[in-house]
This record gives C-alpha cells, sequence and structure tokens, in this order.
C-alpha cells in the first residue's frame, strides 16, 4: 500500500510470511526480533535490500525477565525514517514475530514523523495494511514524546486499540489476560 504520507510501498508481516515478500521488490526492511532469536533465513531469498535490525521484546514495562523497547530503539527507527526521506524506497516492509505490535508501532512512528500534522490519520493507514493490528503502546508513546506530538499520536493509538478489540474479540481477550491488560478497554475486557 502507498499513501501520500508514505510514498512507498509499505508492508507489515509477521516471521511465517516472509517468503512470500522475496519477489516482491523490497528495497528497505525493518526487522524486529527478540534479543536471542536467530536471523530469519528468509532473507536469502530477497534480491539485496537495506535492513536495520532491532531486538527487543513485545513488552511495555521494564522486567527483569524481559527487554523492553527504549529510547534508543525508538531513536534507531525514527534515524532510517530520516534516511527514508532522503533515499529512493520502493517497498518497506516491516516485521515482528507476529506482525501485529512491535512492527505496527515501528510503522506508526515512521508514518507520524513524515506527517505530524496527521496523527489522527495515521492508525487508519496501519489498519489498511495490518488490519489485526496492536502496536505496542510503550514505542508509541516514546515516539510520541521524540517527536513532539503532545499525545496526539498516544490518543489515535487508543482510539485504534477500541477499534481492533471490537472487530477482533479474541485478541482483546488475549490481551486483557496479560501484562497488556491496561490496554484494552475496561469494557471490552475479558474476565
Amino acid at each position: 500500500m502507498t499513501d501520500a504520507i508514505l510514498p512507498c510501498r509499505l508492508s507489515i508481516c509477521g516471521l511465517d510470511e516472509l517468503p512470500a515478500f522475496a519477489a516482491d521488490g523490497v528495497t528497505h526492511v525493518v526487522s524486529i526480533l527478540d534479543p536471542d532469536y536467530p536471523d530469519p533465513d528468509a532473507f536469502a531469498d530477497y534480491a539485496p535490500h537495506d535492513r536495520t535490525v532491532l531486538r527487543f521484546d513485545d513488552v511495555i514495562e521494564d522486567s527483569a525477565f524481559y527487554q523492553a523497547p527504549g529510547h534508543a530503539e525508538v531513536s534507531t527507527i525514527l534515524a532510517l525514517g530520516d534516511r527514508l526521506a532522503v533515499e529512493p524506497v520502493a517497498h518497506l516492509l516491516i516485521h515482528c514475530h507476529a506482525g501485529v505490535s512491535r512492527s505496527t508501532a515501528a510503522a506508526a512512528l515512521l508514518l507520524a514523523q513524515r506527517a505530524p500534522d496527521q496523527a489522527d490519520r495515521i492508525f487508519d493507514i496501519i489498519s489498511t495494511v495490518r488490519p489485526k493490528s496492536w502496536p505496542n503502546s510503550r514505542i508509541v508513546r516514546l515516539g510520541d514524546e521524540e517527536l513532539g506530538l503532545d499525545g496526539r499520536l498516544v490518543a489515535a493509538m487508543e482510539a485504534h486499540h477500541a477499534r481492533v478489540a471490537r472487530s477482533y474479540p479474541d485478541l482483546a481477550a488475549l490481551l486483557s489476560r496479560g501484562m497488556r491488560a491496561h490496554e484494552v478497554p475496561v469494557e471490552l475486557r475479558s474476565g
């Protein structure tokens, strides 16, 4: 999908979907992997491309057991956004483990960086590319701060979370039972 905000093709996927993009003209990749996860073999079948690799867990709070995203990771995403603004980009692929949380949050930051005055449209674009998406709220909050958006991107994300919770109650129920329950609107949480 292309949009005036991001004038290249944008794809978002999970690890199991990577082979499907090998012959799709991908020029730039953002790989978001768990800290100890091996590099995906699928990239051996891709044409030469620029690849940015980030390694952190899909969590929203610091923990002794998981590596949460922080300012360094958000800065890396935004530095890539600066490069994408001046490099020729035909097809940007962003992936994480499932293509639901970390990758969609990274995509939101890249879109908001290009069009900070359109924060309310960002998640509509994300929904078009990846309907079942639940952007990692920590990444979005940190990005909102770094971009000086005064909470506009966070508010748009929260509205997006509510829409997705209604459309995908199974995802809302799963999140309701874990560390991310507070991201699910109270009226949509499962017992």
